[in-house]
């Protein structure tokens, strides 16, 4: 019988060491001290020696997983002399690490700001294999771009067409650009991951392309090279991409009347499980139908389309990466409960870890699920029922909603977050003045950091107030606080 409490979705486990391959690091084991190991590390060693909490990510599993989803893509949509452009999603998860690693294949990179865009150029890429995306380009950041050779500007709205003129005008360039379309498909997702809805901020709207496309086809200093089209994260079915793409194609072919387009950009937004009863990424089918689809629309309406381009980014990271976290305190909490088979009360045990929602916002944010398990050592009692839960000042902050962990997790232990690779360290923050943990990689069976856990100094070091001494300007500053009997004689 489950438990009252767990969510229909969620079962008990029947071996709690194992880890399940379709959502742990596929160099995850347990080994025979019952400790988590990656890449042959010890989880435990590498918390002893980076601290904890500790992002982990297993370059090479992060290697392995984009050679393959290379193949699978260039096997579906690289046909019939088409050419296959894919650009790494880098708000997935920026670290110079992973973009000289992705760069080595030949990748190119889609950023979506200034400091993605900085970032990445520095880390190596070249800026021609960078597309910069974006709703709110400002003159600075697309002067910063186009001055160094960026690759395509993707044109969110009409004000960007005069914006991204003027500056290609002032460089004396002829700036490629592609126009985002909002095709109006719904991904099936959670409604802030689905972005080619009608009502919301991204791309322009089908009705008002030819319009834009003639716009910028007036400026001397663009060139328009094809469409794009995204419309959401963590999609499995492939219904929503194949009439995305049927949708952009049927522009594409209206548009190549006027204008030379040579690209179609499909997007990204394939999926990953991150509980043992979430569904496989499915993306052999989603490309091999949405290869097929464009196929047979080229062949049909004898368009030319020269090139197809994607944008993964949480199907290369997201699965290669764990994170650590040491338990401060459990706590037995009763909760009453009525179900179709009766009513009561059960227990839920709330583990206190010592990260949370500055971490992996994730939970709070969309109520995303997480596998945890135990990882530094065996389990030694049945399952308990678990919510896993941050330390900070907020009742949302959760790391688990839901899962089972040994009913004897005490203070002290480690416990291992599966499938944080995307999305965790990018969307962290120093809420409640907490450091952002160390990011570090494991290649060739060596870890080392990719980016360093931040200090409490470091969090406060953008407050003027403290760097210029402010303390010291005020007698009851830290240091210098008078007596209560002192302030008591005084007054």
């Amino acid at each position: 019988m489950s438990h009252p409490l767990a969510p229909d979705w969620l079962v008990e486990p029947l071996d709690h060491d194992a880890l399940d391959p379709g959502v742990w690091p596929a160099r995850a084991v347990r080994g025979e001290d019952g400790e988590i190991r990656i890449g042959g590390l010890s989880t435990a060693g590498l918390l002893e020696q980076y601290g904890s909490p500790l992002y982990l990510l297993d370059l090479d599993d992060v290697l392995e997983r984009a050679r393959r989803l290379e193949d699978t893509l260039s096997a579906a949509l690289a046909v019939s002399g088409r050419t296959l452009r894919i650009h790494y999603a880098t708000k997935a998860l920026l670290a110079a690490d992973v973009i000289r690693a992705l760069d080595g294949l030949g990748w190119g990179f889609d950023v979506s700001s200034f400091g993605e865009w900085e970032w990445t150029r520095r880390a190596g890429a070249n800026p021609q294999h960078i597309e910069y995306q974006g709703n709110n380009k400002s003159l600075h950041e697309l002067r910063a771009a186009l001055s160094h050779g960026v690759g395509q500007i993707v044109i969110d709205s009409a004000v960007e067409v005069e914006r991204v003129a003027a500056v290609a005008t002032e460089l004396g360039i002829s700036q490629e650009v592609m126009i985002r379309v909002n095709t109006g498909v719904h991904a099936g997702t959670h409604d802030y991951l689905a972005t080619a809805r009608e009502d919301q901020k991204f791309g322009v709207a089908r009705a008002d392309i030819p319009a834009l496309a003639a716009e910028i086809s007036r400026h001397q200093s663009l060139r328009l090279i094809g469409l794009h089209s995204h419309i959401g994260s963590q999609i499995v079915a492939p219904d929503g991409f194949v009439e995305a793409t049927r949708r952009v194609l049927e522009l594409y072919r209206d548009l190549q009347v006027d204008h030379p387009l040579t690209t179609l950009n499909i997007g990204g937004g394939f999926a990953i499980p991150y509980t043992s009863a979430d569904p496989e990424s499915n993306v052999e089918q989603i490309a091999s139908m949405v290869g097929h689809e464009i196929d047979a629309f080229v062949t049909r309406e004898g368009i030319t389309l020269s090139t197809i381009a994607c944008e993964p980014g949480r199907i290369v990271v997201g699965p290669a990466g764990i994170t650590l976290y040491t338990v401060g305190t459990t706590k037995p909490v009763e909760v009453d409960y009525t179900t179709e088979a009766g009513s009561g009360v059960a227990t839920r045990l709330y583990v206190s870890v010592d990260g949370g929602m500055s971490d992996n916002i994730r939970p709070a944010l969309y109520g995303a699920n997480y596998t945890v398990s135990l990882a530094n050592r065996f389990a030694t009692a049945p399952p308990a029922l678990v919510r896993v839960v941050g330390s900070h000042c907020e009742s949302g902050d959760i790391v688990i909603h839901d899962d089972y962990l040994p009913s004897d997790v005490t203070p002290g232990d480690v416990v291992a977050v599966a499938a944080t690779g995307a999305y965790c360290h990018s969307l962290s923050s120093n809420y409640n003045a907490l450091g952002r943990p160390a990011l570090v990689v494991i290649e060739g069976g060596e870890a080392r950091v990719a980016i360093a856990a931040e200090t409490p100094d470091d969090v406060m070091a953008r407050d003027l107030g403290l760097a210029l001494g402010s303390l010291a300007a005020h007698p009851h500053s830290v240091g210098q606080e008078t007596s209560g009997a002192e302030r008591t004689d005084q007054a």
